[in-house]
């Protein structure tokens, strides 16, 4: 399994972004693809995650109504596009694969395969 993450950069308090997580190689054919950020001396942490049906999502407290998970299942990507940024949003960016899960999960000892990180910072 190979994820690739993308979408990153700098963007001012209140802007948007919208990152993208190309996926190959996953065989389960239920899983999860989830998305964690990690800022500069903190634990990752949960953003949120989706269904490989697409039909259930769950979303982090800190994020919801902001950002917004989506799949393409032609282009086999997954793709969270987040509005109204904030500096605490700062942080490298990962996407994620849960193989066999038949339901959201949100710790990252459940995820199996990860993708390289892609940074978001937002300026004040």
């Amino acid at each position: 399994v190979q994820l690739q993450a993308s979408g990153g950069g700098l963007v001012q308090t209140g802007g948007s972004l919208r990152l993208s997580c190309a996926a190959s190689g996953v065989t389960s054919s239920t899983y999860v693809i989830g998305w964690f950020r990690q800022a500069p001396g903190k634990e990752r942490e949960f953003v949120v995650a989706i269904m490989s049906s697409g039909r259930r999502s769950f979303y982090a407290d800190s994020v919801k109504g902001r950002f917004t998970i989506s799949r393409d299942n032609a282009k086999n990507t997954v793709y969270l596009q987040m509005n109204v940024l904030k500096p605490e949003d700062t942080a490298v960016y990962y996407c994620a694969v849960a193989s066999d899960s038949a339901a959201i999960v949100v710790s990252t000892a459940r995820y199996d395969y990860w993708g390289q990180g892609t940074q978001v910072t937002v300026s004040s």
